[in-house]
C-alpha cells in the first residue's frame, strides 16, 4: 500500500479540473485511509491541519495552473512531499477535460489512471545529493549596472541556454537553476513549483517554475534527463533564489540522458556573459 499522505486539494468546483481534483482526493482518502485538509476550513482549524501536515507527507492536488492549493501550502509553511496539477496531467494523458460541471466516463477513467500512478510512487521528494560528496562551489564574474550586480558562474562545466537557465554537469548528473539575471528581474520570489522526482524532461522542456509579484518564470531545462532530486528547501524558502540562485536556490538535479549531445546546443560562460551584458545595456537604454 502507498504511504499515507495528508491530502490538500484545491476547492475549485467551477471547472471540470476542480471536480476531478475533488473526486481524486476522495478516492485517495477511501483507498489510502488518508486525511483531507479542507482549504475552506483551514483558517478555523489551523492547529488541527498543521498537526496533520507535520505528522505525514503532504500531497497537494491543484486543479488548474492557478495553483490555489499550492499557494495555500506556501502561505502556511507546509512542507510538500508531492504535488500534481490535474490540468497538466490531462495534457500528458492527451485527455481533453469537458467544459461542463459533470464528471463523465472519460474523467472517471482519468481519475482511475491518476490514482494508479500515485499508488505506484514510493519515492517522495528528498534533498539532492544527500549521500554524495559533490561540491558545487561557483567562481563568478560580475556585470554591474548602477546598483544592480549580476553574477555569472565561470566554472568549466557550467552551461547556459538563452532562456537564462544554467546547469552544472558533474559526471552523468547536472544541477539546474535560473541565473542571477532572472531573479533580479523577477524581484521578490514568492512561490516555487518544482518538477516531480522521476519526471523525464526533454532538453529545453519545462522543469519547474517560480513566481514573483511581477511574473511567473518557467525554467527551461538546459539538459534532457530524469529528475532525481529537487531543492526541497525552496518549498518553504523560495527567497533563497533571490539570495543566491546558484548555490542556495538551485531548482533540481537530473540524471542526464545525452549530456554530450545536449552540450552542442548550449553556450558557455564567454558567450553567456556577452548576451547578459547586451540585455543589461538594452534595459538601461529603455
Amino acid at each position: 500500500m502507498a504511504e499515507k499522505y495528508v491530502i490538500l486539494p484545491c476547492n475549485g468546483l467551477d471547472k471540470c479540473a476542480g471536480l476531478v481534483t475533488r473526486e481524486l482526493a476522495l478516492k485517495l482518502h477511501e483507498r489510502w485511509d488518508s486525511e483531507i485538509i479542507c482549504p475552506v476550513f483551514y483558517r478555523v482549524s489551523e492547529a488541527k491541519y498543521n498537526k496533520l501536515a507535520a505528522e505525514r507527507p503532504l500531497l497537494v492536488i491543484d486543479g488548474c495552473p492557478t495553483r490555489c492549493a499550492s499557494k495555500l501550502a506556501v502561505e502556511k509553511n507546509l512542507k510538500v512531499a508531492r504535488r500534481i496539477i490535474v490540468a497538466d496531467e490531462a495534457k500528458k494523458h492527451r485527455i481533453g477535460l469537458n467544459d461542463g460541471l459533470r464528471i463523465t466516463d472519460l474523467e472517471r477513467r482519468f481519475i482511475d489512471d491518476l490514482f494508479e500512478e500515485l499508488n505506484k510512487i514510493e519515492e517522495t521528494v528528498r534533498p539532492a545529493s544527500e549521500n554524495e560528496a559533490v561540491s558545487y562551489n561557483f567562481d563568478y564574474e560580475t556585470i554591474q549596472n548602477r546598483k544592480f550586480i549580476f553574477r555569472i558562474p565561470k566554472n568549466g562545466e557550467v552551461f547556459f541556454n538563452e532562456n537564462d537557465c544554467w546547469a552544472w554537469v558533474n559526471g552523468n548528473r547536472a544541477r539546474i537553476g535560473v541565473t542571477d539575471y532572472v531573479q533580479q528581474n523577477l524581484s521578490d520570489i514568492l512561490y516555487f513549483y518544482p518538477p516531480e522526482v522521476g519526471d523525464e524532461i526533454d532538453q529545453f522542456g519545462e522543469s519547474g517554475s517560480i513566481e514573483s509579484s511581477k511574473a511567473v518564470f518557467e525554467l527551461v531545462s538546459p539538459f534532457s534527463g530524469k529528475v532525481v532530486a529537487i531543492n526541497d528547501k525552496l518549498a518553504t524558502n523560495p527567497e533563497l533564489i533571490n539570495e543566491n540562485p546558484y548555490e542556495l536556490g538551485w531548482i533540481a538535479e537530473l540524471e542526464l540522458t545525452d549530456p554530450e549531445g545536449d552540450k552542442e546546443l548550449l553556450i558557455g560562460f564567454e558567450r553567456y556573459i556577452e548576451i547578459t551584458q547586451k540585455k543589461v545595456e538594452d534595459a538601461d537604454v529603455k
